[in-house]
């Protein structure tokens, strides 16, 4: 399985929008993509602007094809100028659960 952890610093004024457009993503990502086992947004406690994700996929491949879903795709475009500073990826690998677990745990949302 492969996890992406990533910090969003969001501008000033667009955090509400930026939410709402990331949600849609989040929803695609979940409903829409087989590889997609896991898609969190997460909002720091002590700065409302900062966002975190923590994504769990099959493989490579089905992160690929995350980056090429429609929704993916829209968001990007609707929310590209939103951002404050360049998003923070950190590829990781899971660990616990188990790659067995995974499917048992994806959320239906």
């Amino acid at each position: 399985m492969r996890a992406l952890m990533v910090t969003i610093k969001i501008k000033a004024g667009h955090r509400d929008a930026f939410i709402e457009a990331l949600l849609s993503d989040a929803r695609g990502s979940v409903h829409d993509e087989p590889g997609c086992l896991r898609f969190d947004v997460l909002q720091d406690a002590r700065e409302p602007n900062t966002i975190y994700l923590y994504e769990v996929y099959r493989d490579e491949a089905a992160i690929e094809a995350h980056r090429q879903a429609p929704h993916f795709v829209k968001w990007r475009e609707i929310v590209k100028d939103w951002f404050d500073g360049d998003p923070a990826v950190h590829q990781c690998s899971t660990v616990f659960p188990s790659e067995n677990a995974w499917e048992a745990v994806k959320p239906r949302v």
